[in-house]
């Protein structure tokens, strides 16, 4: 028997978006009293995608704000393997309240350069804005794609927030970690626009974020397993 879930499926377009808009890439927006997230080290993190969440039309999501997703732009994109939920080399932060009073030059004034800019390693080559289309998936089989018609596997691939994740390899989470990070709050998957690649994970991966669905009632986002993988 087939199960379902809701989701919003996500298309990358060939536009600038505001620091205020759904985007990938870029500058974020960072209110006036706050600046770019840091490593331990102190290198600042870069903007790996943003989200409106007014676009979002699924249950238990933000109705209001800006959800940021932030990563180290090293040569493991600021994941820990060994935990996956150490938010030091990324970080999830939501803003409830957007100020439109702040700049694009007062963000671009916040910038440093960190130890990793002059490297290659940022799954984002270039800035890009988003439309969103409410979807749903069906997947019969978590851990193989021989049961999935085509169809369905179009609807888990891509970018998307909620729904089933798709990986690469495997997924990560053990029987008692599916139960508990249980909603999909985001998915960037490899992608191109034309001939020109646009996301990169590794060779041809793909980047989830996951959380506890009752935490993400609670807008806490301090608890989520950030995961990427390749072939």
């Amino acid at each position: 028997m087939n199960n379902t879930k809701p989701c919003m499926k996500i298309t990358l377009t060939d536009t600038k978006p505001s620091i205020f808009e759904s985007k990938i890439g870029g500058l974020g927006y960072i209110p006036h009293d706050k600046d770019f997230p840091t490593d331990s080290k102190g290198n600042q993190l870069r903007l790996l995608a943003q989200i409106e969440c007014d676009k979002i039309q699924l249950d238990g999501f933000m109705k209001t704000g800006l959800l940021q997703f932030w990563i180290l732009n090293d040569d493991v994109s600021g994941i820990d393997f060994d935990n996956q939920t150490n938010q030091d080399g990324f970080r999830v932060i939501y803003y409830p309240e957007v100020d439109k009073t702040v700049t694009q030059e007062e963000t671009e004034e916040k910038f440093i350069k960190n130890e990793y800019d002059d490297d290659d390693y940022f799954p984002v080559f270039r800035e890009c804005g988003m439309s969103f289309k409410k979807s749903e998936n069906k997947y019969t089989n978590i851990d193989g794609f021989e049961e999935i018609s085509d169809e369905d596997y179009n609807e888990i691939i891509g970018h998307k927030v909620g729904g089933y994740p798709y990986f690469t390899q495997s997924d990560p989470r053990d029987e008692k970690m599916l139960e508990y990070y249980d909603f999909l709050l985001f998915q960037l998957d490899t992608d191109y626009i034309g001939h020109e690649d646009v996301v990169m994970w590794g060779d041809a991966g793909v980047g989830n974020f996951f959380i506890n669905s009752e935490k993400l009632k609670k807008c806490d986002f301090s608890d989520v397993l950030y995961n990427w993988d390749c072939y």
